[in-house]
C-alpha cells in the first residue's frame, strides 16, 4: 500500500479531517461519460489553469446532476431509470437524473449527443448553428434538457451507455463529487469538437498512449485507462462485464507521510 503522495496543505487538511476537526464537505452526485472510438481511443479534455477543481488535468467529459435532470421526464429508450438505479445502487429519481447528466453533459463539452429521432436512430450531426445556440443555453441554464429534446422531438438513447464504475471523491478534498462512470460510442456521423468553456484543449488517444506521463490525470481517470488498455477493441469495450463498486480513496499515515490509496 504505497498510495499518491499528498502536498503539504492537502495533507495538513487531511490530518485535521483523521482527527475529527474538519468535517468533509458533502459530495454532489454527478456523471462522466468515457466516450470512445475505433482504436479504440478516448476523448479527453484538459481543463483551465483557472479551474477550481482538478485544474490542467485531463478528464473524461462530465459533471453534476442538475436537479432538472431529476425532476423532468424525457422520451426514453433503453433501460429504464429503475434499471440504472438497480446497477448503481441509486433511487429512481437520482438514477434518471446520472443518465440525463451523463448524455447533457457530454453534449456539451464534446458536442456529441446520445439521442436521436426514434428508440433506434441516432442525430447524425451536431455542427450548425442552430446546435451550437442550443448546446451553449444547455450550459448557461437557460434551456433544460428535457425541454432540449422535447423540442427537437429526440428520444434519448440510454441503450448507447454502458455502467463502467463509480467513485467518490476522498472526504479529504474541498471539493466532492459522487461520481458514476459511463461508457458510449462516438455515434457514426457525428463528430468531436474543440467547444470551449471549461475545457482548453481536447484530445483523441489510445488508453496507453494518455498514460505515458504527457498528461497529469486524476486518480479515476488513471485508473479507467489502465482499465481500458486490456482491450483490443471498442467492442471489447463493450462486451466486457462488470460489477459496480464504490471506490472511495482515503489518506493514510506511512512512514510519516499522508497518501492517498484506494484499496
Amino acid at each position: 500500500m504505497t498510495g499518491l503522495p499528498l502536498p503539504a496543505e492537502l495533507a495538513d487538511r487531511a490530518r485535521d479531517v483523521l482527527a475529527g476537526r474538519v468535517q468533509p464537505v458533502p459530495a454532489r452526485d454527478a456523471a462522466t461519460v468515457v466516450l470512445l472510438r475505433p482504436g479504440p481511443e478516448v476523448y479527453l479534455l484538459r481543463r483551465k489553469a483557472t479551474m477550481a477543481f482538478a485544474a490542467g488535468a485531463y478528464v473524461f467529459p462530465g459533471g453534476s446532476v442538475d436537479v432538472r435532470d431529476t425532476d423532468q421526464a424525457v422520451a426514453w429508450a433503453g433501460p429504464s431509470p429503475a434499471e440504472w438505479g438497480e446497477v448503481f445502487k441509486a433511487g429512481e429519481r437520482l438514477a434518471r437524473g446520472l443518465v440525463c447528466a451523463a448524455v447533457r453533459e457530454t453534449f456539451e463539452e464534446s458536442g456529441v449527443l446520445l439521442a436521436g429521432p426514434g428508440p433506434d436512430s441516432v442525430v447524425a450531426d451536431t455542427t450548425g448553428d442552430d446546435w451550437e445556440s442550443d448546446r451553449l443555453a444547455l450550459i448557461d441554464h437557460s434551456l433544460g434538457f428535457a425541454d432540449f429534446l422535447a423540442r427537437r422531438g429526440l428520444v434519448l438513447r440510454t441503450d448507447l451507455l454502458k455502467p463502467w464504475a463509480h467513485w467518490i471523491t476522498p472526504e479529504i478534498e474541498h471539493r466532492r463529487f459522487d461520481t458514476r462512470f459511463f461508457v458510449a460510442v462516438l455515434p457514426e456521423g457525428q463528430r468531436t469538437r474543440d467547444v470551449g468553456g471549461e475545457a482548453d484543449r481536447v484530445v483523441w488517444r489510445r488508453p496507453a498512449e494518455a498514460l505515458n506521463g504527457e498528461f497529469f490525470l486524476m486518480p479515476p481517470t488513471h485508473h479507467t485507462l489502465t482499465e481500458l488498455t486490456a482491450y483490443d477493441s471498442v467492442a471489447d469495450v463493450l462486451a466486457a462485464p462488470r460489477e459496480i463498486e464504490t471506490i472511495m480513496p482515503r489518506a493514510v499515515e506511512i512512514e510519516g507521510e499522508m497518501r492517498l490509496v484506494t484499496r
